[in-house]
């Protein structure tokens, strides 16, 4: 699979001047959490999953993740395995490509369990989502985790979320930080990625934003994410790829404040329509927010509504600006330093503090690609909504 994959290739083409790279279940963990993308949550519940699966692998979605926890009602649990088992079954059988496949668990023993239910079909399991992350919770999850790999003889990802309650309170905050970065140290090879359960943070106080509101204007929850990424996120190789928070809204809400989304962009053709369009969904808030997860140090986002994925997407590719930058910073012989003007004469790229940025982007470019020069956002979502 790759980003953009569900585009004709002479479209590709014409967007792209470093198209994104395919990889698969199989590709080296750096390459898989770069390429994470829009996480999509599905329920496990859902009776046509697999068919959900398929659709939106062909809308291009690159991961999902069917949840046994928040999402569904404690009573439906063991449905929800049951038909868990099935729909993996009925995927394995059609022999489809299906993005990156993760079950979000409750508990430790339901990964061995399931593991051990799918029979054949686990080859199309990537992992598992392990909720309300601690030290204290973290370790039977990885440890069983361990044993779940032991029993299908294949690789399986983690991906631990942050979001309890010790973790969001100032006094158990740095203790909380403390223990699950033993805990993530310690099987580093199979953490792909930490996400951040906003939502749960939230309801610690009993907030919840507004559709004109990111969750870096809630202060105490931009609080955590800062925190999260400066013991969690750092760029010297003791850090992890960091996912932004989930987008609550898809549904026509009344605006109380402005659209953020500028007019410049969308000046051209049916842009302006897709504009209206964005500011009508809610969208514009979720691409503000999407800009602030990167610029403070996150990659991919968790998403539970498909009208999220393609601009998520599209935020994601890197602009030719940015590689030239990166490419000029991380050229051999500037090895010893210095500083230069960029090749689009507007900035200082100066090597040295800008090298763990540089070296970031092109890992972004591998799995996003590179936009051609001309080629701006709004192509770039035109493109991933088309099916």
């Amino acid at each position: 699979m790759r980003h953009f994959g569900h585009i004709a290739p002479a479209a590709r083409e014409g967007l792209f001047f470093q198209e994104p790279r395919e990889f698969g279940a199989d590709s080296p963990a750096g390459m898989l959490s770069a390429a994470l993308g829009a996480t999509l949550y599905s329920p496990a519940t859902r009776p046509r999953l697999a068919d959900d699966v398929i659709k939106q692998a062909g809308r291009g979605v690159v991961s999902m993740v069917l949840c046994l926890e928040d999402s569904i009602d404690d009573s439906e649990v063991d449905g929800a395995e049951e038909n868990l088992v099935r729909q993996f079954t009925d995927l394995d059988t059609r022999g489809s490509e299906v993005p990156l496949l993760f079950i979000r668990v409750r508990e430790p023993g339901q990964m061995v369990d399931l593991v051990s239910r799918l029979g054949r079909s686990v080859r199309l399991l990537s992992g598992f989502v392990l909720p309300k992350f601690t030290e204290e919770r973290g370790v039977p999850f990885m440890e069983a985790l361990t044993d779940a790999e032991k029993a299908c003889g294949q690789r399986l990802f983690a991906m631990p979320v942050l979001e309890s309650p010790e973790l969001l309170h100032l006094e158990t905050r740095r203790e909380t930080l403390r223990g699950i970065t033993r805990t993530v140290n310690k099987y580093r090879e199979r953490v792909l990625a930490l996400r951040l359960g906003v939502t749960d943070f939230c309801s610690a106080y009993g907030l919840r934003r507004a559709p004109d509101m990111t969750a870096y204007d809630v202060q105490i929850v931009g609080a955590v994410i800062a925190d999260v990424v400066n013991v969690l996120g750092r760029a010297d190789g003791t850090g992890f790829t960091i996912t932004g928070p989930v987008w609550e809204y898809f549904r026509l809400q009344e605006r109380m404040f402005k659209p953020q989304l500028r007019r410049s962009p969308f000046l051209e053709g049916r842009a302006e329509e897709l504009r209206t369009a964005l500011i009508e969904h809610d969208l514009d808030g979720l691409l503000r927010e999407i800009e602030l997860d990167r610029a403070n140090g996150l990659l991919g986002k968790t998403c539970i509504h498909p009208s999220h994925v393609a601009p998520v997407h599209a935020l994601s590719v890197v602009s030719h600006e940015e590689f030239s930058d990166a490419q000029d910073i991380l050229r051999p012989e500037r090895g010893g330093g210095g500083v230069m003007r960029s090749a689009y004469t507007n900035k200082m790229n100066e090597v040295k503090p800008h090298r763990a940025w540089a070296e970031r982007t092109l890992q972004r470019a591998e799995a996003f690609g590179v936009a051609r020069e001309d080629v701006g956002f709004v192509e770039l979502l035109a493109a991933g909504l088309a099916e």
